[in-house]
């Protein structure tokens, strides 16, 4: 069994950075947003501790069936925040007419459907784990997380955030948790905790991608389109295309991103800034993918894929031994020299890791 990372991490799909803002506001127009937002960041502790502790290997037991195939439940927390809740729709059951409900039924298809016919992966853990979810977290809940065993979506606060399961990048990144989870295992905290971001990022993406068949240059390469409510200026949490334009908006103030190494951000909060400079790798997995053209799931979704899985990736990763292992899964899968190779190699020199 792999071993598990440190308890109070921050794994969930807004920033607390995002939230603590959200949280600060005084006027009294905002007042229901920061009431939301505290709330949020209150959920964070008891939420990544019981990640901290959930199960990094696929083992099931001798003797018990492994069943793969896709197996998906959907539960109802009717504003609570008691897990799991009440089962609403199980695999196979016609869709409900519950926004939520439906969407995350579909979002968790989409992700499973990802890495099975892509990558060949029975679920996220590559031993065919049932896929659970929860809707309808909390009240006004603003945000959406992989607690270790399910995915947890709140309905938002309805001012700066709708429900976080409209949009199909939240569904995907978070359940890439899962699949980190059961293969690296990245420590939350630096370095490694961005690379543990950003794959949830990247797949994120290429879930919704596949999903919509777009292409590397038709895509959007936002993380949490959707999300946002009309009231905010901005469009997605993060993009992988322009790190640091995501939003800019007079309450949440302005994405803080950084495109490569050269505006790297030193910092203790955040558990060493993963969200913010989990930019740097992002940018350069859509440079390779821009690179290489076509669709970003097949060939650079495959070398990420591999290198997340071929068991190069310790725990503490930084990003310099993170690219050095995407360039060598490319050479093993493509070929030294092939456009894949390349194209790689060129995306981590032009943010500065390589």
């Amino acid at each position: 069994m792999i071993p598990p990372t440190p308890s109070h991490v921050r794994c969930s799909i807004v920033p607390p950075y995002l939230l603590a803002r959200l949280a600060g506001l005084e006027a009294p127009e905002h007042q229901s947003a920061a009431a939301a937002a505290r709330r949020a960041l209150v959920e964070l502790d008891p939420i990544h501790h019981a990640r901290a502790t959930a199960p990094r290997d696929s083992s099931r037991g001798a003797g018990t069936a492994v069943v793969l195939a896709l197996r998906r439940t959907i539960a109802d927390a009717g504003g609570s925040e008691s897990l799991p809740g009440q089962i609403v729709r199980r695999e196979g059951d016609p869709p409900m007419g519950d926004a939520a409900v439906d969407e995350a039924y579909a979002g968790l298809g989409a992700t499973y459907e990802l890495f099975s016919e892509v990558y060949k992966r029975a679920s996220i853990d590559n031993s065919g784990l049932p896929l659970d979810a929860t809707v309808h977290y909390g009240q006004q809940y603003d945000n959406a997380f992989w607690d270790g065993t399910r995915m947890v979506f709140g309905d938002g606060d309805g001012e700066v955030f709708g429900r976080f399961t409209a949009s199909l990048t939240v569904i995907g990144h978070e359940l890439a948790h899962g699949f980190t989870q059961y293969s690296s295992n990245l420590r939350y905290q630096g370095q490694s905790g961005a690379l543990n971001e950003s794959i949830s990022d990247v797949f994120g993406v290429l879930v919704e991608q596949r999903q919509l068949g777009q292409s590397a240059d038709a895509a959007s390469w936002l993380v949490g389109e959707g999300l946002f409510t009309d009231q905010v200026e901005g469009r997605a949490l993060r993009s992988l295309k322009a790190p640091g334009t995501a939003y800019d908006d007079d309450v949440l103030g302005k994405d803080p991103q950084p495109a490569t190494m050269a505006d790297y951000v030193d910092t203790t909060s955040d558990n060493g800034g993963v969200h913010i400079n989990s930019g740097i790798p992002n940018h350069a997995f859509y440079i390779a993918a821009a690179r290489l053209g076509g669709n970003a799931w097949e060939r650079c979704g495959q070398i990420w894929y591999d290198a997340a899985t071929g068991g190069r990736v310790p725990t503490d990763c930084d990003f310099s031994l993170f690219a050095s292992v995407t360039v060598e899964a490319a050479i093993a899968r493509f070929g030294d020299g092939s456009p894949e190779a390349d194209a790689v190699r060129y995306a981590w020199r032009e943010v500065g890791v390589l």
